[in-house]
């Protein structure tokens, strides 16, 4: 069968060295790394994860998240209050 197909001129010129140093064409070359993509075991899609942020059971916190001294510190607050 015969297809046309679109490389980066890079990706082309190196293809076409690689096939005149290795005896062969640049078509067997394109025909050889499909075949063996193929037989590449293809990757299994894992199940979605879904992070609940939001909702009735949620709790939202006044602490700003992306300061960790206001964590540390707000977890010291409450462990030495209980104590």
């Amino acid at each position: 069968m015969r297809t046309t197909i679109t490389l980066e001129d890079r990706l082309f010129e190196r293809l076409r060295k690689h096939a005149a140093a290795s005896g062969t064409s640049i078509s067997g070359l394109i025909e050889r790394a499909v075949r063996l993509l193929l037989q590449a075991p293809v990757p299994q899609l894992q199940d979605q994860f879904e992070l609940i942020t939001f909702g009735e059971r949620g709790q939202f916190t006044p602490l700003n998240i992306d300061k960790v001294s206001a964590l540390v510190e707000a977890d010291d607050v409450e462990h030495f209050a209980r104590g």
